[in-house]
């Protein structure tokens, strides 16, 4: 078995890191798209880890593990599933964590999850389980695989422009910072799209004392009609200026100007000391492969 190294311990090396993130495909063709694009991104880019996301249900978790099992064997890639807890047992979220010792993950993305649908609610309910149950919130979870996984590695979500349920920044920022203190090692942030937004959530998350390193996200905007759509999703500045670029350029090329204004910002946002970088590349090659090019010729990423 090929063990992972932890996220930890890459941070360590004190390089800019590389991420990418995945979502497990739910259709035949779908998963051969991943395939074919992972193929050509393993040609040109070596990340340093790649996360594979989870949706709710039992069949979700499943996909993970599959994908997780797959991109690992197939391009050698250092693993960051993300096991979510909303509408879990502790015996469920304890399995899942094992299998994935087994398979040689060393880290893993704790997060709530979005909550079960109404019809799975009212399943889980009918079978005795509330949704949310011991596990409503991603502390838990964190706090349940540090004690039963002392050296697993565990990263959490951190929401620069405030998470759309929190009723305040303050509050917002008071749930990170117990995140971390439960056992959390670093923070991967939602998407955003101008580096001052980064700077305020680092001035604030240090000002909480909240020491854990905080690599930022980043969605490369394919088209106006995608990243309107995920800005109102996640609550989301999109800013005048990338707005009025993509509405004055005609829809077949709107991914290039996500790939210029991403590898700016990337730029822009090492220079402030980020210790790396993770891209919402949502199955997709061309953006990444674009931006992969420009990366190797300015030597951004050492192992790019």
């Amino acid at each position: 078995m090929v063990y992972d190294d932890p996220v930890a311990f890459l941070l360590q090396q004190k390089r800019p890191l590389l991420s990418l993130e995945f979502f497990p495909p739910k259709t035949e063709a779908a998963a051969e798209e991943l395939l074919i694009n992972a193929e050509a991104i393993a040609t040109h880019l070596r990340p340093d880890f790649v996360s594979i996301t989870c949706g709710s249900g039992g069949s979700a978790r499943e996909l993970t593990y599959a994908y997780s099992q797959i991109l690992k064997q197939r391009f050698g890639w250092t693993i960051v599933p993300h096991l979510t807890c909303a509408g879990q047992t502790r015996d469920s979220l304890l399995g899942t964590a094992e299998s994935y010792a087994m398979m040689g993950v060393k880290s893993l993305m704790a997060l709530r999850g979005d909550p079960p649908s109404p019809r799975l609610r009212r399943t889980l309910t009918s079978e005795g389980t509330a949704w949310g149950g011991e596990f409503q919130h991603a502390d838990q979870l964190v706090a349940l695989l540090k004690q039963e996984y002392p050296d697993l590695c565990l990263g959490v979500a951190g929401y620069p422009e405030k998470h759309p349920e929190a009723p305040t920044i303050d509050e917002d920022l008071a749930h990170l910072k117990h995140k971390v203190s439960r056992g959390a090692s670093f923070v991967t942030t939602q998407l955003f799209f101008e580096a001052s937004v980064y700077k305020n959530f680092m001035d604030r998350c240090r000002g909480a004392d909240i020491r854990a390193p905080i690599i930022p996200g980043l969605l490369p905007a394919v088209s106006l009609e995608q990243v309107q759509k995920f800005c109102r999703l996640t609550r989301a500045t999109l800013p005048q200026k990338l707005l009025g670029e993509l509405q004055s350029t005609a829809p077949e090329d709107q991914w290039k100007i996500g790939v210029e204004w991403t590898h700016n910002l990337i730029k822009e946002l090492l220079a402030l000391g980020a210790p790396g970088i993770h891209l919402y590349i949502l199955n997709r090659s061309r953006s990444v492969l674009q931006l992969a090019q420009r990366l190797n010729k300015e030597r951004i990423f050492r192992r790019a």
